[in-house]
This record gives structure tokens, C-alpha cells and sequence, in this order.
């Protein structure tokens, strides 16, 4: 119990996290491009990471393990930075909600083929709910689309749940923080050279929202959330812990509330109060 109670503790703080990556983002390409943003933040994580498992002395992955640390940097390294930044460059943040709201389906279908859970039939029925009503509150609030970007937003959908599916069953034996960072280090090289060969050709135009929306994603979205993210997902099961990100896009909402001093309206009280509830009732019935 109290293992299954540090899972989702963990896992909310990487939640709180993740909340404010996709706003960040959409300020970074402003004056960077997709391709920069994603190889940029990965190159700086990557080395910060780098930094902790040497001064740390720690183990070297397994080469079994290196096809699933490929996958995790596929996913949440390359594929999700990358297809999320050009889809924000032709839909709206808000608009990107909608499918922010199907990731945590996305997590808990990976975590039963990749990890072998098996959530109780009621896990679903709530999973579902939630996953209607962030896409439901999402599209009131914005009808910015494109088909374009909304393929690259499923896209990005399936290639993270996979993501973070595998890497939270790699920590199980690797520990969390360690496998994004082993990730991180797998896609240096091609990162690296990715962000050399696409990087500006003057520094001086771009704005510092920019410089500091990635610094953001590359310090807490690429690195510190996932430390949470995947001891959570670990400890407290992947589709259970993984509902918790029905709760992203209101704390999204409510940050810029806080920050940027916008209304908060009955109606994201009312659908964060449903997503409450769906994930009280998917923790009840995720089967661990």
C-alpha cells in the first residue's frame, strides 16, 4: 500500500511537471524551430544526466536493455519533442489539449501489451470518461485546428504512451531518473549533430521567453519530470499512475492563472472535478 501511495505521490509531481511543457513549447518555436527545440533540449538533458551517472558511479545498462532504452528515446526524446512542436506550429496550445486528454488511454494500452498489467474492466470505463472529458472541455475552449497538426498530435500520442510504458518498466530494474538519462545519452550523438547542423544563424533575434522556455523543457520536461514520472509510473502501476495525466491540461490552466492572472470559469471546475473523480475510480480498479 504504501509502495502503490509513493507511486502516485511520484507521479503527480511529474504531472505538475509536464503541465507546463507544451505552453513552453509554444513559446520556443516562436523563435526556434521544431527540429532545434527537440534536438537542443535533449543535448542539454543529456549531459546534465550524464553529469549524475558518472559522478554517481552508476551501472551500466545491460546490453538486453538497450533495445528498450532505444525505444524510450524514440518516444519521449525524439518522437514526442519533435512531433508536438510542428504540430503547435499549426494548431494552438488549447486545440492540443484534446489529445494531451487521450494520452494517459494511450499508457495504459502500452502498459498491457509492453508490461503485461491487467486493469479490471471498470478501469477502462473511467479511463475512457476522463479521456472524453478533457477532449470535450478542450474543444469548447478551442476549434484552432488542422488535419495536419491534429495527425502529428496522434502521432505524438502513440509514440510517448509507448514511451513512457517502456521506461517505466525498464526502471522497475534501472531506477527512473536513471533510464531517462541512459535514454538521453543513447540519442546524444545524432542529437548533437542534429542541433549543430539546424541551429540559428543569429542568437541575437532571439527573444528570452524563448531562452527560457528551453531552458524549461530541457531541465524540468526532458529531465526532472521523468524522474518522477517514471519512479511513479514503477511503484504504482502505468495505468493506473499514467490517469494522472487527465489532470495536465487543468493544471495547465491553473498556472496560467496564477502566473498570468487569466479567469478560471465554472466549467474547468466542473470538468476538473469529473477528472478527479475518473481518476479516484481508475486508482480503485487499476489492479494493483
Amino acid at each position: 500500500m504504501e509502495r502503490n501511495a509513493a507511486g502516485w505521490g511520484s507521479g503527480f509531481f511529474g504531472v505538475v511537471i509536464f503541465s507546463g511543457s507544451l505552453p513552453a513549447t509554444r513559446l520556443a518555436i516562436v523563435d526556434f524551430s521544431p527540429l532545434f527545440l527537440t534536438s537542443a533540449r535533449a543535448v542539454i538533458a543529456a549531459l546534465i544526466g550524464g553529469v549524475f551517472l558518472a559522478g554517481l558511479r552508476q551501472v551500466r545498462p545491460a546490453p538486453r536493455d538497450l533495445l528498450s532504452l532505444a525505444i524510450v528515446a524514440m518516444g519521449v526524446v525524439i518522437g514526442f519533442p519533435l512531433l508536438t512542436g510542428l504540430a503547435l506550429q499549426q494548431i494552438t496550445a488549447a486545440h492540443s489539449i484534446v489529445f494531451i486528454g487521450l494520452l494517459p488511454l494511450a499508457t495504459a494500452i502500452f502498459g498491457v501489451v509492453r508490461a503485461g498489467e491487467r486493469p479490471k474492466p471498470a478501469f477502462w470505463l473511467f479511463s475512457c470518461l476522463g479521456a472524453a472529458t478533457v477532449a470535450g472541455f478542450a474543444m469548447s475552449r478551442s476549434a484552432d485546428g488542422s488535419m495536419a497538426g491534429d495527425l502529428l498530435m496522434i502521432a505524438a500520442v502513440i509514440v510517448c504512451g509507448l514511451g513512457y510504458a517502456e521506461g517505466a518498466t525498464l526502471s522497475r530494474r534501472l531506477g527512473g531518473w536513471q533510464v531517462i538519462s541512459w535514454a538521453l545519452l543513447l540519442a546524444l550523438p545524432l542529437m548533437a549533430a542534429i542541433a549543430l547542423a539546424v541551429r540559428p544563424e543569429h542568437l541575437t533575434g532571439i527573444g528570452l521567453p524563448a531562452w527560457l522556455s528551453l531552458g524549461y523543457v530541457s531541465v524540468f520536461s526532458m529531465l526532472i519530470g521523468f524522474v518522477f514520472w517514471y519512479r511513479g509510473l514503477a511503484l504504482g502501476g502505468i495505468a493506473g499512475v499514467g490517469q494522472l495525466q487527465l489532470m495536465q491540461p487543468f493544471l495547465g490552466l491553473a498556472l496560467s492563472a496564477v502566473v498570468l492572472g487569466e479567469t478560471i470559469a465554472w466549467p474547468m471546475l466542473a470538468a476538473s472535478g469529473i477528472v478527479v473523480l475518473c481518476v479516484a475510480g481508475a486508482r480503485r480498479f487499476a489492479g494493483r
